[in-house]
């Protein structure tokens, strides 16, 4: 899948993490991608390994790499 840009100019992208397990993961990885700048909101569902980040423009996808690495996850890529 690649973002998708919605009517008010935002883009939305779904990414595949994987070791995510609870809401204490979610809430890591959340964190963590929220501070890459542009994003403007995040949403990390532990059951299915998604996060899905709004920004204002495309993200550079080692920007958020190094943010999940960073919350001691591994991005798998776009879902």
């Amino acid at each position: 899948m690649t973002a998708e840009t919605d009517t008010q100019g935002s883009v939305t992208t779904v990414y595949k993490v994987s070791g995510m397990s609870c809401g204490h993961c979610e809430g890591a990885v959340s964190g963590e991608i929220a501070q890459v700048a542009g994003v403007s909101s995040v949403k990390a569902v532990a059951s299915s390994g998604e996060v899905t980040v709004v920004s204002a423009a495309p993200l550079d996808e080692e920007a958020v790499r190094a943010a999940v690495d960073e919350a001691g996850f591994e991005l798998v890529g776009r879902a």
